[in-house]
């Protein structure tokens, strides 16, 4: 089975663009989740993550469990953010 890695981000906030502030506002990674490959490809996330959320909105991430042997399934950047149901299908 191919899971791709995607993130659920964080609303971006209203700034008011002030000096020296870039007018775009950084979104963070609420958290991590896990998705079968769409059909067809192994880059693009199916429309489903493994918890059942819709992918619609989630940003695929860079992370490929497959490049790092021995390493979790997500980025361990984001270990405190990751999905606990897409976490425990990713266990079996």
């Amino acid at each position: 089975m191919s899971e791709i890695v995607v993130y659920e981000l964080d609303k971006p906030a209203a700034m008011r663009p002030s000096p020296g502030t870039p007018g775009g506002a950084e979104r963070r990674v609420r958290t991590v989740h896990a998705a079968p490959a769409a059909p067809g490809t192994h880059t693009a996330p199916g429309p489903r993550t493994l918890c059942g959320k819709d992918t619609f909105a989630m940003e695929a991430a860079p992370w490929e469990p497959s490049e790092h042997p021995g390493a979790p399934w997500y980025p361990p950047e984001y270990a405190s953010v990751v999905c606990p149901d897409c976490d425990a299908v990713m266990e079996i």
